[in-house]
């Protein structure tokens, strides 16, 4: 069982890591490039497919160094081919949201009906809904993640790591292995995707990556895993093991039902925005993603194994969840328009909307907002 894990890890990254810069090439050749535009953060058009190499390094030595053909992490694995056929043909065609759900509605159901589910109400038929419904919210949530550079690989790489050692730990090798492989694939991606980004994921690779993390934390955590008979222990390991997909999710859904806006549309209001906003770089916020993602997933496989109570630690990972929304939903990302000022007015004369953060704003003025422009030029810079 030693040299598949040794082996694995090494040869998905060197294939993810390999198969990036030609499949950067051929998206450029085929335009399959994410242009600029307001609620995107990249500056220049950058092409897609990197996915594909994050879904072929994960796959193929998984499937070659997989100890046994086991029915779990073949599921996972057909599940996850599934996903990023999806995902490829959102990424060349863009499907409405309709089909695409039900699509991935049907492969999380064949996850459920092969066995994985989470435990949690008593009753299987229950527990059967609320894993296939779970599987799918957090499959979107990882693909809202993939919003900046090396955002989503990096979050990859920690979770996936935590989870490959509660499978191992609960006897489930070929999980293990799948998800050695996806650490290392994304790993290998990420050296291409790391800011600034040569090469984006696409829906192919954040919705494979979602998938595959959340069915395996199933697999791992809920029935015949970790947290098996213990409802309330599973149910704060997975918590915690998606916590930033869990906040990020959140903290959008409540931004744009406050302003008003589509959950559907795109925007610069994610957690990684804001932590740019904050005073973070581009290469700051993803090793700070990296961090918290080891940080919760470790918390999550040490309550799964029992050794944390899961009662003290759900109530402590609620309390900071909720803070952490709190404290970002104050962080203001969404256009405000500020009116001209007279030209005696110690600000600068606008009579635009401002689409970025207002830091830095000087004090309201006979009723106006007047902007430093300093600010407004850092902002436009974002």
């Amino acid at each position: 069982m030693i040299w598949p894990i040794l082996v694995a890890g090494p040869a998905a990254m060197g294939l993810a890591g390999g198969l990036t810069e030609p499949l950067r090439r051929l998206a450029l050749r085929l335009n399959l490039t994410d242009r600029p535009a307001a609620h995107k953060a990249h500056a220049r058009p950058t092409p897609y497919l990197g996915g594909a190499a994050v879904a072929a390094g994960t796959l193929v030595p998984a499937l070659f160094f997989a100890p046994t053909w086991a029915l779990r992490p073949m599921v996972l694995l057909l599940g996850g081919l599934a996903v990023a056929v999806i995902g490829l043909l959102d990424d060349a065609r863009s499907l409405r949201p309709g089909p695409r759900l039900a699509a991935e509605m049907t492969v999380a159901a064949a996850l459920v009906g092969c066995g994985i589910r989470i435990p949690v109400s008593g009753n299987p038929w229950v527990d059967a809904v609320l894993t296939a419904v779970w599987v799918v919210v957090l499959t979107n949530s990882f693909n809202l993640l993939d919003n900046m550079d090396g955002a989503a690989a990096s979050i990859a790489v920690a979770t996936a790591g935590m989870l490959a050692a509660l499978a191992l730990s609960t006897g489930q090798p070929g999980v293990a292995i799948l998800l050695i492989c996806l650490a290392a694939a994304a790993a290998g991606f990420l050296c291409h995707n790391w800011p600034p980004a040569r090469i984006f994921m696409g829906d192919t690779g954040s919705l494979f990556i979602g998938f595959l993390i959340s069915g395996s934390a199933a697999a791992a955590i809920g029935a015949g895993g970790g947290a098996e008979g213990h409802p309330l222990r599973a149910l704060t390991a997975l918590v915690l093991v998606t916590f930033i997909a869990t906040v990020d999710t959140s903290l959008v859904l409540i931004s744009r039902r406050r302003a008003g806006r589509s959950w559907l549309a795109g925007g610069t209001d994610h957690v990684t925005h804001r932590l740019r906003l904050l005073g973070l770089t581009r290469s700051q916020v993803p090793w700070m993603l990296m961090a918290m993602a080891t940080l919760t997933g470790a918390l999550g496989v040490l309550v799964a194994g029992g050794v944390l109570l899961a009662p003290a630690v759900l109530a402590g990972v609620v309390a900071v969840g909720v803070t952490a929304v709190w404290l970002l939903l104050r962080v203001p990302v969404y256009p405000a328009t500020v009116t001209e000022k007279p030209a005696d007015s110690p600000g600068v004369r606008v009579d635009e909307t401002i689409g970025s953060v207002f830091t830095q704003a000087m004090p309201l003025v006979g009723g106006q907002l007047v902007i430093d422009r300093a600010a407004s030029e850092r902002s436009a810079a974002l």
